[in-house]
């Protein structure tokens, strides 16, 4: 059975989207050695699972780019969730409609090579949460405070730490497992 895995990018503040919804925040902290560690992440996923107004904007963007991100985005199979796409062109993207915590049950009974990465949109993974069925975050923590914007976590949560690794840019990922 594959383990579902949340990545995403937070601030120290605790957002991961400002209020305008812009992106470049996420540049505060970069580095070479956290490039590798989210290249491995990437790569190492069996699927990677996807919100369908981040598929859009990634299917107009990936199958086109190069560089050390683009062959795990491109190679691995993708599962965009939505109850209104009705085709999807990037390649290896199978479409999941209906009920969320239904599709990741199934899934992840389905799947068994390599762990299902979630990533992308602040809905999307605000709505994984809320199933209960997130097995780890991997979480990095940029060195921007955003004052104000969305976050993912709306009720307590226990977690349990696994890993810390500092990037020599600031940034910093946190591995926690998910206890119901």
């Amino acid at each position: 059975m594959a383990a579902l895995v949340l990545k995403m990018s937070v601030s120290l503040d605790g957002y991961v989207a400002p209020v305008d919804g812009s992106t470049d925040w996420v540049a505060a902290g970069r580095s070479d050695d956290g490039a590798s560690w989210t290249v491995e992440t990437l790569s190492n996923a069996g699927a990677h699972l996807i919100g369908a107004a981040t598929y859009v904007g990634w299917a107009g963007y990936w199958p086109g780019a190069s560089g050390p991100f683009a062959k795990a985005m491109n190679e691995i199979p993708k599962v965009v969730f939505s109850n209104s796409l009705t085709s999807a062109d990037w390649g290896e993207t199978e479409i999941a409609a209906g009920d969320l915590a239904e599709a990741i049950t199934r899934l992840k009974r389905e799947r068994s090579d390599g762990y299902l990465l979630a990533h992308g949109g602040t809905r999307f993974a605000r709505s994984l949460v809320e199933t209960g069925l997130i097995d780890e975050y991997r979480l990095v923590v940029h060195p921007v405070v955003l004052g104000a914007g969305e976050r993912i976590f709306r009720a307590p949560l226990t977690v349990e730490p696994m890993s810390t690794t500092v990037f020599s840019g600031g940034a910093v990922a946190h591995v926690f497992t998910a206890h119901p």
